[in-house]
């Protein structure tokens, strides 16, 4: 932390010290910038600033590289399962075979919730948005597990973070269960995460469920893509509430509050809508004509991302996986995933859309797999919190043990009346 910047302020000039990461822009520190000028920076989303030094996740939106802790996306899901990538992102490496038959052991005995639970639910409306289930839901674990809130703990920190990995399919279930008026289905210990979850989600007490390997292995590395990605809005939600020093469980179901905005964990949703609405491939040059005509409302869904300006390295591999689930269900024909590949050939060919650097992202492909797997629309941003929840606790974690984290507290740029004086009301004109 050599390096310094110089900023000019009425004049004056004040140096601030330049902090570099292992990789990644080197970043200047303007925390004590109020203290020496009495002047704040003004960053309208926060897109030039780092609110934290974190450990987690890298991602190079220039370059199309997404690391969890130093790995790339591409070998973890290509080579792993969810849990393992879990592991990793708790504890900072990966798991020796012990290791991970140890944890995979510990997430499999927790995935039962409390029986109160199951009562819980029925003061929600058939018709409630399983989002809205999942919020209160998550929200009432503290109510439930008092043994795992107390955030100076260590020990106790850990087990609420395996508590809500474990416990976050069931409830995702219990939600989709409940919206269907089907009866919960409890978990079984002798199943994998992602199988256990398509049990919960598809079985039914009259008959035998046997889970599609394909589906199970589909839907895990949909979890692993999902599990982090730096200091999005959900994961700076949790952060934030976390400094306050609320509850881990209060803190993740803040965290699926803000997952649950359109421009967040709705837009795999918002992009297979698009699709649907476009219909046939035959449609797709009219609508990137709609797409392109600044006075027309119609816009492409699925495509450039806030931070990926090349191609998201998550696509590639939900590419292929899409492709995996349709062939296993006979559906190569498929008109949307038509729809989707035509769009994605423009995309990456046409010079409006490379100009604008507008190349196909994760949302893209998620929401043709999870619909070709039987869950609704309004499940999509679910299954998003639940590959959330172990980023979430990750960097909630994180951002506990670090010495130099503060409660949360933006500034502002303050644009209102100035003061005046109160007038009586008979004295007003």
């Amino acid at each position: 932390m050599s390096a310094a910047s110089t900023i000019t302020v009425d004049g004056k000039e004040i140096e601030m010290p330049v902090r570099s990461g292992t990789i990644g822009p080197d970043v200047v520190d303007i925390s004590k910038l109020y203290a020496k000028t009495g002047a704040f920076t003004f960053d309208p989303g926060f897109t030039s600033t780092a609110s934290c030094e974190s450990k987690i996740t890298y991602i190079d939106g220039d370059e199309g590289v997404l690391l969890y802790r130093g790995y790339p996306i591409e070998q973890l899901a290509e080579q792993g399962d969810y849990l393992e990538t879990c592991y990793l992102m708790l504890f900072g490496e990966l798991p020796t075979a012990a290791q991970k038959a140890d944890f995979d052991y510990r997430v499999t005995r927790h995935t039962m919730v409390h029986d109160q639970m199951n009562r819980f639910f029925t003061g929600f409306r058939r018709d409630a948005h399983p989002m809205a289930v999942m919020v209160a839901s998550v929200g009432a674990l503290s109510a439930f597990y008092h043994d795992s809130t107390d955030i100076t703990d260590e020990t106790q920190r850990m087990i609420a973070s395996m508590r809500m990995i474990a416990k976050m399919p069931t409830l995702a279930a219990m939600a989709y269960k409940y919206s269907i008026g089907q009866p919960f289905v409890y978990p079984k210990n002798d199943l994998d995460y992602t199988s256990n979850f398509l049990r919960m989600c598809y079985a039914v007490p009259c008959e035998e469920y046997v889970v599609n390997p394909v589906f199970a292995k589909a839907l895990d590395k949909i979890f692993i893509l999902h599990a982090d990605h730096e200091q999005n809005a959900s994961t700076s939600t949790v952060r934030l509430a976390g400094s306050s020093g609320a509850n881990p469980f209060a803190c993740i179901a803040a965290g699926i509050a803000c997952l649950w905005g359109p421009a967040h964990g709705g837009a795999n949703e918002a992009a297979l809508k698009m699709l649907m609405e476009i219909g046939k491939p035959e449609n797709v040059a009219k609508y990137v004509a709609k797409a392109k005509d600044k006075n027309d409302p119609f816009r492409l869904m699925g495509f450039g991302h806030r931070v990926y300006k090349n191609y998201d390295p998550r696509a590639r591999i939900m590419q292929a996986t899409t492709h995996q689930v349709l062939k296993e269900l006979g559906k190569n024909d498929d008109p949307l995933l038509e729809v989707a590949v035509q769009l994605e050939q423009i995309a990456l060919k046409d010079e409006y859309f490379i100009e604008k650097k507008l190349y196909p992202n994760i949302d893209f492909y998620s929401g043709i797999t999870l619909k070709a797997m039987g869950f609704p629309t309004d499940m999509f941003t679910v299954l998003f919190a639940v590959a959330r929840t172990v980023g979430w606790i990750a960097q909630w974690a994180e951002m506990i043990e670090d010495p130099m984290q503060k409660i949360g507290r933006p500034r502002q740029l303050y644009v209102g009346a100035p003061r005046r004086d109160y007038v009586a009301v008979d004295a007003r004109g």
